[in-house]
């Protein structure tokens, strides 16, 4: 795996883990339903990763982005639906978006080095 995916895999595990050791039933509860809400439905699991995905780049936070761009390259996203993807947060979030779309494609780079896409 390449340095980007271990170092973010590693300190989201590690906090995960620590957040549960105190966490009451309401944040056990939130984690819950955002694991379930990606599940498949009447959306696929890969629509739904692409639209957290949006989301997350419009709202401008890198770790759900990072977390969002490994679902989708496990969904198995390709190149040109993810260009789209990223034209379809730009266009939403505008040019405050570029900095973060820098690092996306960064990061989908390392997915696609390492696990081939």
């Amino acid at each position: 795996m390449g340095q980007l995916i271990n170092d973010f895999e590693a300190y989201r595990t590690k906090m995960n883990d620590r957040i549960m050791e105190t966490a009451n039933t309401n944040i056990k509860r939130f984690f819950a339903l955002d694991t379930t809400t990606y599940a498949d439905g009447a959306l696929d699991v890969k629509t739904k990763e692409m639209l957290g995905l949006v989301a997350s780049m419009v709202l401008r936070c890198d770790d759900c982005i990072k977390y969002h761009l490994g679902k989708c390259h496990e969904a198995g996203v390709k190149h040109d639906e993810m260009n789209e993807v990223f034209m379809i947060a730009n266009l939403v979030g505008g040019s405050i978006v570029i900095p973060h779309y820098r690092r996306a494609v960064e990061y989908w780079d390392e997915l696609n080095a390492v696990g081939g896409l």
